[in-house]
C-alpha cells in the first residue's frame, strides 16, 4: 500500500510517515525507482483505538505532547489504527475530569491506550479495567514502571487540602446553622 494510504490508515500525517520512513521506523517499507514509496502487507485493525495523554498542570504542556508522540509510535509498532487522541491537563485525583468523562461516556473505544496507569487515573484503575472490560473496551498500559514522585507528592497535597477544605467548611456551616436556629428562637 501507498505511504499515503498508510499514513490515512494509521490515523497520522503523511509528513510525519514520511519522518518515519526516512528514519527506518516503518519495518519493511521501500521506496520504487519512480519515487513512490510502499508499506507491504495490511495494517491490523482495532475498531476504535484511543489514545489518552494527561499532565497535571499547564506547566507540562511540552510533556503532553510528547505523551501523545510516544503513543502514536507505540500504535504504529503494534499496528494499531488511532481513531481519536484526547489530551486533557488536569490532576489525577479529580474524578470529574471532563475528556474523561466523556470518553467513558461514548462507549465507541475499544481500546484505550495511556502511558502509564496514573495517566489514567491515580485510585481505582483495576474498577475502570474491569468495568469498561465489560463494556468490550481494553485499556492498554505502555509502561507500567513509572512513579513520578513529585506527581504523588501534588496528588497528596490536593487530597488533604480538599479534606480539609470540606471538614472545616462543614464545621462552619454547622456553628453558621446553630447561630441562626439561635438567632430565630431568640426572635420566638
Amino acid at each position: 500500500m501507498k505511504l499515503s494510504a498508510w499514513a490515512k490508515k494509521m490515523g497520522i500525517s503523511y509528513q510525519t510517515a514520511w519522518r518515519w520512513f526516512r528514519d527506518g521506523k516503518i519495518e519493511g517499507a521501500f521506496k520504487t525507482p519512480s519515487g513512490s514509496i510502499f508499506v507491504p502487507g495490511e495494517v491490523k485493525k482495532e475498531d476504535y483505538v484511543v489514545i489518552y495523554a494527561r499532565v497535571s498542570s499547564s506547566e507540562n504542556k511540552a510533556e503532553l505532547d510528547a505523551q501523545v508522540e510516544r503513543l502514536r509510535q507505540y500504535a504504529l509498532i503494534k499496528g494499531y489504527r488511532i481513531r481519536e487522541v484526547v489530551k486533557e491537563i488536569g490532576s489525577g485525583i479529580n474524578d470529574n475530569r471532563e475528556r474523561l468523562q466523556k470518553l467513558l461516556r461514548d462507549e465507541k473505544a475499544t481500546k484505550i491506550l495511556v502511558e502509564h496507569k496514573d495517566r489514567l487515573t491515580r485510585f481505582g484503575f483495576n474498577y475502570l479495567k474491569t468495568l469498561l472490560a465489560n463494556q468490550g473496551c481494553e485499556i492498554e498500559v505502555v509502561d507500567e514502571s513509572k512513579e513520578d514522585k513529585k506527581e504523588l507528592m501534588d496528588d497528596l497535597i490536593r487530597i488533604i487540602t480538599s479534606f480539609c477544605a470540606r471538614y472545616y467548611g462543614l464545621r462552619r456551616s454547622k456553628r453558621k446553622t446553630e447561630k441562626i436556629i439561635e438567632e430565630l428562637k431568640r426572635d420566638d
